[in-house]
């Protein structure tokens, strides 16, 4: 692979895609930063990128061979904007695409899973991340991050069930590598970090890392569903619910290897991230 190969960035300064395209400036790949704003991001060129405006895809292409896919948050039919947009691609020179998916969501389930069934026709280079769910929830910006901040608790449906929680480095790591190898995964990959935990587990462990208690308070799913339908659309707001049904029946009980097999080194763990940001978030605002 050339220097000269460009990769768009969607997303690029969210929780994965600023990681990524950190690590591709980093590693001396041309980066294009897409974005609804064009915020500027170091070692990238700023380009502005709006799912729901089609007026900004073909500048965002332009002379990108590669793209990391960011799908449009709380949308719950995802396909009916990012299918034509990756015709839109394929027809301008992209030929691999990296997907950001769920562990949750398989091939032609729900939401983004109508994307990864269509990926391999579209592409003959592809990879569909489907990280567990992230670690950066409970550091950064996120409700369960606001609530351990504001009011000391974590409130889910997901009773004791457990999750093999991955960090958001260790996703965009993956993805560089997905991105830049000279073969492309062309398949999917479930990353998660080194051992799966309840989230009574999470909250015993930011409150030792913290000193501040955290405890987690548990919801029945129709509870939950009608907080989320208090902030976002019901249909996004049911599919979460029932994401976190899913944990507390043991389907995110599992860890993989795949951040050791793809990046030659092991995954990250929760302590070492909360005590990472978590440290690094008191002492910018000065609470320590």
């Amino acid at each position: 692979m050339t220097s000269a190969r460009t990769t768009l960035v969607i997303g690029a300064t969210g929780t994965t895609g600023s990681r990524t395209a950190a690590r591709l400036s980093a590693a001396g790949r041309r980066v294009r930063a897409a974005g609804r704003r064009a915020t500027p991001v170091p070692g990238a060129d700023a380009v502005r990128f709006d799912w729901y405006d089609p007026a900004t895809h073909g500048d965002a292409l332009d002379g990108a061979d590669r793209v990391y896919l960011v799908p449009p948050i709380g949308d719950p039919e995802p396909a009916s904007v990012m299918l034509p947009f990756l015709r839109q691609a394929r027809s301008a020179g992209v030929r691999r695409a990296i997907l950001l998916s769920s562990s949750a969501i398989p091939a032609g389930g729900p939401a983004v899973g109508e994307v990864h069934r269509a990926l391999p026709g579209l592409f003959d280079e592809w990879a569909v991340l489907r990280p567990s769910w992230f670690m950066q929830n409970f550091t950064g910006a996120h409700t369960h991050a606001d609530g351990i901040r504001e009011h000391g608790v974590i409130r889910t449906a997901t009773g004791k069930g457990r999750v093999g929680f991955v960090d958001a480095d260790d996703i965009a790591a993956v993805a560089v590598h997905a991105l830049t190898d000279e073969q492309a995964p062309d398949t999917d990959l479930i990353l998660t970090g080194p051992e799966a935990l309840s989230h009574d587990d999470v909250a015993a462990i930011v409150t030792e890392v913290t000193g501040r208690p955290v405890a987690h308070r548990h919801l029945a799913y129709d509870d939950m569903r009608d907080r989320l339908a208090a902030v976002i659309p019901p249909e996004f707001a049911t599919m979460l619910a029932d994401m976190d049904r899913a944990i507390a029946e043991g389907d995110e009980d599992r860890t993989t290897d795949t951040v050791r097999r793809v990046t030659g080194r092991p995954p990250n763990g929760f302590r070492a991230v909360a005590e990472r940001e978590l440290t690094a978030r008191a002492t910018r605002e000065g609470i320590q």
